[in-house]
């Protein structure tokens, strides 16, 4: 499992001109299997993704497609995870 910790890079004004491409990458990925959940961080200065399959070399590449990385409105931060308990109704996620 990874969590990819966003960084915004731009004013969020001039980010926000990204959002729906990037919607669009978030529910590819979604469809996909690969993304798990995403959320806006407080006060919104990035994000995070949870994400599972693959290598952390897989994550470079996914994230690599997503709009604000490709045009350097964000960077990103991938750190894997090795989940050991959950709470009910997330038990799915141990060993992923």
């Amino acid at each position: 499992m990874f969590l990819l910790r966003a960084t915004y890079n731009r004013p969020i004004e001039e980010v926000d001109q990204l959002l729906e491409e990037h919607k669009a990458w978030i529910m590819k990925n979604f469809e996909a299997g690969r993304i798990l959940l995403t959320a806006r961080q407080v006060p919104l200065v990035g994000g995070i993704i949870l994400a599972t399959g693959g290598t952390e070399e897989d994550m470079v590449a996914m994230l690599d497609e997503d709009p604000f990385k490709r045009s350097g409105m964000a960077d990103y931060e991938v750190l894997e995870y090795a989940p050991v308990r959950a709470a009910e109704g997330v038990e799915g996620l141990i060993g992923t």
